[in-house]
């Protein structure tokens, strides 16, 4: 791969990387390969890539390996490149949370993430395919709000260890209003009764303002 041409994108935007599709390969060699960049997987910008191409590691296929040489090119597109954090005068916390309504064609589960911000200064991040399988999109919304909410209030009280009271009210982005007005909500419906606990912990943030919820365009 030295003299292979880089790529300024680690995955092509609306893959179709699925199991079961293409030629197999030899799963030994895969598994070696992906298991050399799989420490990587700390880098925000190939995280998910590299998630995805390890779901196939008990039967790998053409395209698989096509996607991860895809990440090789684009690792060598910029080999220098890091994070740089910035000095200014607030340090408010925010996250920005999402969810992908049963995009995965294999299994119909969906994935959430989240990513926090101190100031403008990016600090935690995660995207990872939920465990069951999401009954609708505002279901999968709301496990990725309450992720969040989770790693907001885990990065004030690292905050306070550190010494830094944080008092503000921490903002929580979603792209959903309909999800953002259900959790100010009490009221309770027959159809949201799944994710009762998941809308009460959101609640009881809000009603604490240790979080405050805002709409964000997708």
């Amino acid at each position: 791969m030295l003299g292979c041409k880089p790529i300024d994108s680690p995955i092509e935007v609306n893959h179709h990387i699925y199991e079961g599709v293409g030629d197999s390969i030899a799963r030994e060699m895969y598994q070696r390969l992906v298991g050399m960049i799989y420490l990587l997987h700390t880098l925000p910008d190939i995280a998910y890539v590299i998630r995805v191409v390890s779901q196939f590691m008990h039967d790998p296929c053409a395209s698989h390996l096509e996607a991860f040489y895809r990440i090789l090119r684009y690792l060598k597109y910029a080999p220098g490149r890091g994070k740089l954090f910035f000095k200014h005068g607030h340090l408010r916390l925010e996250a920005f949370t999402d969810a992908d309504w049963t995009v995965s064609k294999d299994d119909r589960r969906s994935t959430s993430g989240y990513c926090t911000f101190l100031g403008r200064n990016l600090v935690t991040w995660r995207s990872k395919k939920q465990i069951v399988v999401a009954r609708s999109s505002g279901e999968a919304k709301y496990k990725a709000m309450a992720q969040g909410v989770c790693e907001l209030h885990w990065l004030k009280l690292l905050l306070k260890d550190l010494g830094v009271i944080h008092e503000r009210s921490m903002r929580l982005y979603c792209d959903n209003k309909a999800t953002i007005s259900s959790a100010h909500n009490s009221v309770q419906h027959d159809r949201t009764k799944h994710i009762e606990i998941d809308k009460q912990f959101i609640k009881e943030k809000l009603d604490q303002k240790i979080i405050c919820n805002t709409f964000v365009s997708s």
